[in-house]
């Protein structure tokens, strides 16, 4: 299937970075695979976000993984809602639950993690790790296992 039959807007043009946080670009396809269970994995190690209280940049590497179910992000559009984080001000355990959060309103994944592997600031890294999984499916028992054994 042709993705531009899927309304994907940001595939194939010029990036326009938003300075603003902005889930709004992100963008959906046809999962073609939807009988099989797999894993889908993002590494963004240039994400940016702002201290809210110093206005400070934070630097992270951004991992998401998810099983998918019928529809699943498109890779540009992930990529520019990323980078609208970087003049937003958010502490780092916002960002990830924020991300995990606007991807499961956006996809209905079968399952869902983000971990945030910020770099030290004032010595100090800090790692925040939220995932989820469909309510009332084995995802949901996945997701409490993967959370009481994550390290």
């Amino acid at each position: 299937m042709e993705r531009k039959k899927e309304g994907l807007s940001a595939l194939g043009r010029k990036a326009e970075y938003r300075d603003d946080y902005a889930p709004d670009v992100l963008e959906t396809f046809e999962n073609q695979h939807p009988d099989n269970d797999y894993w889908v994995r993002f590494n963004c190690p240039e994400f940016t976000t702002l201290c809210p209280i110093t206005g400070q940049p934070d630097f992270a590497e951004i991992r998401i993984s998810y099983i998918p179910d019928r529809r699943m992000v498109e890779s540009k559009s992930l990529k520019l809602y990323l980078f609208s984080f970087r003049n937003h001000g958010d502490f780092h355990e916002d960002c990830v639950n924020i991300i995990m959060k606007d991807l499961v309103k956006l996809m209905d994944p079968k399952y869902i993690e983000v971990t945030g592997i910020f770099l030290p600031r004032g010595g100090i890294s800090i790692w925040p790790y939220a995932n989820y999984g469909r309510p009332g499916t084995p995802y949901e028992e996945l997701a409490r296992r993967r959370f009481e054994t994550h390290e």
